[in-house]
């Protein structure tokens, strides 16, 4: 019966031309023109310098860095994290191709985009929370802090004692060593390229080979100074290990229970934006709050009046620092839980050792006894949001290896995460 029916049937080898006009194909709202409209307003004269292809110059032109920085904000807050993804996507996503606007992108251009401009974002980041300041959208009365760990790139199977690092070592020279005859002696072009190649990446791995012997060797001191006062504990405990695949990663304990190779990534926000982030590999985040308020104070010009801090991350020393430094910044953190069942004598210690502490900390007993400073501490839950919506968007496992790709990372989430924020408020504030 089909054959009496008159049906347009696809043709899919007709050849036909395409007319496209790539503005037409987006909303007016659409989130790719709030990114590009951010990408506009921000000084990028650093990115601008480092192109040589100018004027004569030999060389095809580049492309344009704002570009390549609107692609990677956009697919970060829509929760891409890969350069190779995202590169499929700039061929045939309609809002990464507005983005583009024909500008040529591939994956290792991305790649090495984010990973040679740590330093630029982390200025683009002041840069923007001076902008939010100025509008008022962020107020640094208060500022929140908390640490949260995110998976690295390496598993379980790439950790490896001293024995087994000294023995891949001494294999990947030799490797090296052989490639190096190799693309000396072969006069084939193909050949060769593919054995510079093969040399580059064995060449990398020696890298992080000597990295993580660096890292070893520290494992091992801490080792051996945790002996000094708990010898038996450590005794009881596995010689140290360091992944091959990022040796800058450590063994951490995360939310669900698990120990698994990550980065304890300090954020610290304020009025639900991110005015400031640091990746660290330590395991917990005693010590770490005063670089962190100062690292507020450098990029905003500005001293918060209140600092929200969980109990494990704020010790006594920290709070005599940031009273040294900051004095006019108030903390909020729960002092740490006594036993009361106790005899009299041990209680009449602890009030004689809480009346010898230093002015900073009896002030803060003080102030966290009070219900007011309670009700304000409550509100440091509210930074475990930035937390939440950055994970959403991938930020719970990290797709690159090393300290300073990771730092990238961590940026690009807070400048897309604050950009996202910002135009929330703004539309609700238009309504």
């Amino acid at each position: 019966m089909t054959h009496r029916l008159r049906l347009l049937r696809p043709e899919r080898c007709q050849p036909g031309w395409a007319v496209i006009d790539l503005d037409s194909q987006l909303d007016p709202e659409h989130r790719a023109r709030v990114v590009w409209d951010f990408v506009q307003t921000l000084d990028l004269s650093a990115l601008y310098a480092r192109i040589k292809a100018a004027g004569d110059a030999p060389g095809r032109p580049a492309s344009d860095p704002a570009v390549l920085l609107a692609v990677w904000l956009y697919a970060t807050a829509d929760g891409v994290g890969s350069a190779r993804a995202i590169a499929r996507l700039c061929e045939h996503h309609t809002a990464y191709r507005w983005l583009c606007g024909g500008v040529p992108v591939n994956h290792d251009m991305l790649s090495a985009f984010r990973r040679d401009s740590g330093p630029l974002l982390d200025r683009l980041l002041t840069q923007s929370l001076t902008s939010l300041l100025a509008e008022g959208l962020i107020t640094l009365e208060e500022v929140a802090i908390d640490g949260t760990k995110t998976q690295a790139h390496a598993g379980r199977g790439s950790l490896a004692q001293r024995e087994r690092l000294v023995k891949l070592e001494q294999a990947v020279a030799e490797h090296v060593a052989k490639l190096k005859q190799e693309v000396e002696a072969d006069g084939a072009a193909a050949e060769r390229k593919r054995q510079k190649r093969a040399l580059r990446a064995a060449t990398e791995r020696a890298a992080r080979l000597r990295r993580a012997q660096e890292t070893l060797a520290e494992l091992e001191r801490e080792k051996a100074e945790r002996a000094k006062r708990h010898a038996k504990e450590e005794a009881e405990k596995r010689a140290p290990s360091v992944s091959i695949s990022d040796p800058e990663a450590r063994s951490m304990k995360m939310a669900d229970g698990a120990t698994r190779l990550a980065w304890n990534v300090q954020v610290a926000t304020s009025n639900g934006f991110i005015v400031t982030i640091d990746p660290t590999d330590r395991r917990n985040d005693s010590g770490l709050a005063e670089g962190l308020v100062q690292q507020v104070v450098d990029r905003c010009g500005v001293t918060p009046q209140r600092l929200l801090a969980d109990g494990s991350a704020m010790t006594q020393d920290d709070i005599v620092g940031l009273s040294q430094s900051n004095p006019e910044l108030a903390v909020y953190s729960p002092p740490p839980m006594e036993r009361q069942d106790v005899t009299a004598e041990t209680l009449r210690k602890r009030v004689w050792k809480h009346q010898n502490e230093p002015a900073p900390v009896q002030d803060w007993r003080t102030r966290m006894a009070s219900e007011a400073a309670k009700l304000v501490y409550r509100r440091r839950k509210l930074t475990e949001h930035a937390h939440a919506k950055m994970k959403n968007r991938g930020f719970g496992r990290m797709l690159v290896n090393g300290l300073a790709t990771v730092r990238c990372v961590c940026l690009l989430h807070a400048l897309a995460h604050n950009l996202l924020n910002a135009n929330r408020l703004r539309l609700a504030a238009a309504v």
